[in-house]
This record gives structure tokens, C-alpha cells and sequence, in this order.
């Protein structure tokens, strides 16, 4: 496994860098579970072949990097791409101790990344809604595929499909004003492509054809605990970009927000943590051969 230095940063990546990543690590154990259960959906219905050539974008911590790598097997080969190498590190780690040698990650911005046009496949889960020019990364994503290579997504649905980021996000609401227009983001935001319409609009510009969308629901479990789903709900996602970008005034709310979530995330308390619904959209397409 070899890794390449990423060139030139946007301030999306920056963000993403500076602001998300230790927050992602902090609560990788929900992410990585809350997600899986998404593209453990996706997964079996690629139709991968032994010997295919895949790239996995914004793969992230890579553990669909290394699935997609077991499904290809020795012959085939999977590139995993992320613009953070902290993600990174830890897919490296963990196929280097499940012996994968067919994969390698990549630092790099998907918009600008120059890709060879020698994949069969091209996969994201979670990870396209954040391109800073959709039309401009789904059409470097084509750049990466043989003629007729398919590509699949998954992206968010609505956020009123989705109770586990959307009810957070209103019990914040009641506290905290909403972030100002130039607040600082990762980018357009995880329900950009939640619209059929656009999301179809943005793949025939950037010169796919064959698109197709299908619901996915899933559980995901938001913490294994109220305290740990608390304390997620105030890091990341909806809720966590109102809290943060209110500063002092989320400092000085903040028991009565802690409070709150709590009384409404109780009745979904599970053995297993915290366990509320969530959808999305597994997208298809083709690029023409």
C-alpha cells in the first residue's frame, strides 16, 4: 500500500482537516456503525467480479475500502481516496493487519486527483455530498472509470427522512440561532444531493448515463449511551454545526441543551445505545462506452 501527497488544500479540506477530523476520530464508533449499515446494503449489489479494478471515494477511516478489496480479491485492486490522511492512517492499519495487499490509499482531493481511466468501478458512501463542485467531481470520478464502469453513491435522503440528524437539529433550534450564511463549513453539506432532480441534473453534466435511485433505510445506533449521544450530537452533524458556530452562547445554554436531548433521544434507548432511523439513496450510473 503506497500513499500519495495531497497538493493544494480548498478551505473545505482545511475544514475538514482542522475542525472535523478529531471529531470524527473521537466518535469513529458510531460513524463507522451508524454508515455500515448503509453500505452493507450497497455493498452485495455492485456486482463485482474477481480480478475488477475499483476506487473508493472519500473511503474515509477505509473499511469500504478493505470490503471492496475482499470482494475483488488477489487479482483486482481497490484505490481508496480521502483528503484527510488522519482517516487514512487507520484503514492502512487495519489492512495491513488483515493482510490486504490489493489496496492502496491515497491523500487527495477528489475534484483536482488525476485519475487513470482503468477502473471498473467507482464507489462512495457518504462522501460526494461534500464536493465543493459536484458537477466537477462526479465528472473526475467518470475520469477514473473504463468505458461503461459504473459508478454508485450512497448520499443522504432529506433530513425529514432522517430523525437521527433532523430532531437533534430542532431541540438545538429551540436554544441557538441558526449559523449565519458565512459560517465555516466542510462544505455544500450532507443532504446536498438529497433531491432526485439535482443530484440527476449534476450526473448528466458530468457525462453519466443510466442513472437510477433507490431507497436505502437503515437503523444506526447515535451512541451507546444518552451521554455519548449527547455528546456526538453537539460535535458533528446538523445539531453540532449550530452548537459550535454559537460560540458563548452555546457555552452558556449548554445544560439546559444537554437537558433537552436527553429527554427526547430517552425513548430511544435500546440495549445496544441509542437507536433511531435514518435513510438514503443508493445512486447509479454509467459512464457510456
Amino acid at each position: 500500500m503506497t500513499t500519495a501527497t495531497m497538493q493544494e488544500a480548498s478551505e473545505y479540506v482545511d475544514f475538514w482537516n482542522r475542525v472535523l477530523v478529531p471529531k470524527f476520530i473521537r466518535f469513529r464508533h458510531i460513524l463507522a456503525e451508524g454508515t455500515s449499515n448503509h453500505s452493507d446494503q450497497v455493498l452485495p449489489t455492485l456486482g463485482l467480479e474477481e480480478g475488477d479494478r475499483v476506487v473508493d471515494i472519500g473511503c474515509g477511516f477505509g473499511d469500504t475500502a478493505i470490503e471492496l478489496a475482499r470482494r475483488v480479491g488477489w487479482s483486482g485492486a481497490v484505490l481508496g481516496i480521502d483528503c484527510c490522511d488522519a482517516f487514512l492512517d487507520f484503514g492502512r492499519r487495519e489492512a495491513a493487519a488483515a493482510g490486504i495487499s490489493n489496496l492502496t490509499f491515497v491523500e487527495a482531493d477528489v475534484l483536482t486527483h488525476r485519475f487513470e481511466p482503468v477502473h471498473d468501478a467507482c464507489f462512495s458512501r457518504f462522501g460526494t455530498q461534500f464536493f465543493e463542485n459536484p458537477v466537477a467531481g462526479l465528472r473526475n470520478m467518470r475520469a477514473a472509470l473504463k468505458p461503461g464502469g459504473t459508478m454508485t453513491m450512497i448520499v443522504w435522503r432529506a433530513l425529514e427522512d432522517n430523525p437521527c440528524m433532523n430532531l437533534p437539529k430542532q431541540v438545538i433550534l429551540r436554544f441557538l440561532p441558526a449559523p449565519e450564511d458565512d459560517a465555516d463549513t466542510c462544505g455544500p453539506g450532507p443532504f446536498s444531493m438529497a433531491d432526485q432532480s439535482v443530484v440527476r441534473r449534476q450526473l448528466e453534466a458530468a457525462g453519466f448515463e443510466a442513472i437510477a435511485f433507490e431507497r436505502v433505510d437503515a437503523p444506526v445506533v447515535m451512541g451507546k449511551s444518552l451521554d455519548d449521544a449527547v455528546d456526538f450530537q453537539l460535535a458533528i452533524g446538523p445539531a453540532g454545526e449550530i452548537y459550535r458556530e454559537a460560540g458563548t452562547i452555546a457555552e452558556q445554554r449548554h445544560e439546559d441543551i444537554v437537558a433537552a436531548l436527553k429527554r427526547e433521544l430517552a425513548p430511544f434507548e435500546r440495549p445496544e445505545g441509542i437507536v433511531m432511523s435514518s435513510g438514503s439513496w443508493k445512486v447509479t450510473a454509467r459512464n457510456p462506452r
